[in-house]
């Protein structure tokens, strides 16, 4: 059985929201009279109002109009002030995706959620985790010149890691981690010493960053995830290739964050374990 909330409770609601909306856009009861097309003593009824008297809905809708928010949220229907057309346009934006990270979108991100976890699948391995040679090796052929953008960005995003208050989850595909090692796929022509030093590069960070920024591998075979990059409780991305998808909306956050979670819980391999299995693939 539904709640149903009393008249004088709804009525209430109603005149302490249409206040905090008059004042946040500071209209004033005659302005917002002459905008909706009613008396000035129509408005200071309605905020003075002590019954349990509601004004009719045609009322409702325009003072909703004028001071940009949603009927549903004057009424006490809704939580969010937002019209459901500005929800849907902040909720989910898309933007486009440049190949490496010398995005200043994804920089300005991470800026953004200083202080939170950041969640992480990266596409392939973590940008910011490759040495300079690797990070040419694979951009090279896409991003001609501009190759040097992409190695200074990769340090750009580590140094600030480094000083940043943030705590990193990073997943990642095992395959994908052993298919570099071996030099296999889509690692194919990576020349065998730039692997052996990202190889090196890996076990080092992953050693040295911990506790701040833990790393986990798991299974594709088990479970399967998208490039993504949860940033704390204020924005999730999915990574397209051409494009990423950001999301703002709490409850669609709130469902990347636990099926990054769920990848975590099912990694076959810790961050305080991954430098050994590393090391396996080193020459002896």
């Amino acid at each position: 059985m539904s709640n149903i909330i009393d008249k004088r409770k709804r009525s209430q609601v109603f005149q302490d929201r249409l206040t905090h909306a008059m004042g946040e856009r500071g209209e004033s009861q005659s302005g917002l009279a002459r905008k909706i097309g009613v008396d000035r003593s129509t408005i200071s009824q309605l905020l003075t109002n002590t019954g349990a008297r509601l004004p009719n809905a045609q009322v409702v809708a325009e003072c909703a109009h004028a001071l940009h928010v949603s009927a549903d949220w004057l009424l006490g229907l809704s939580e969010r002030p937002e019209s459901a057309k500005t929800l849907l346009e902040t909720s989910l934006e898309l933007t486009t995706a440049a190949r490496a990270l010398i995005d200043d979108q994804i920089f300005e991100w991470h800026r953004q959620a200083q202080g939170y976890k950041i969640r992480h699948v990266p596409a392939t391995l973590p940008d910011m985790l490759k040495t300079d040679d690797m990070l040419e090796w694979e951009y090279t052929e896409h991003l001609g010149r501009t190759t040097e953008d992409a190695i200074n960005a990769a340090r750009d995003r580590l140094d600030w890691m480094r000083g940043s208050s943030s705590d990193f989850e990073i997943v990642i595909a095992q395959h994908e981690l052993e298919s570099m090692c071996r030099a296999e796929g889509y690692y194919r022509t990576l020349p065998c010493d730039v692997r052996i030093a990202q190889i090196e590069r890996m076990i080092e960070l992953v050693d040295q960053l911990y506790p701040r920024m833990r790393v986990y591998l798991y299974n594709a075979r088990m479970i399967y995830s998208s490039p993504m990059t949860v940033f704390g409780p204020q924005l999730a991305v999915l990574y397209l290739g051409q494009n990423y998808m950001a999301f703002r909306d709490s409850q669609r956050i709130e469902g990347f964050s636990n099926h990054f979670d769920r990848v975590v819980r099912e990694a076959r391999i810790t961050s305080r374990e991954l430098g050994a299995v590393l090391a396996k693939f080193l020459p002896s």
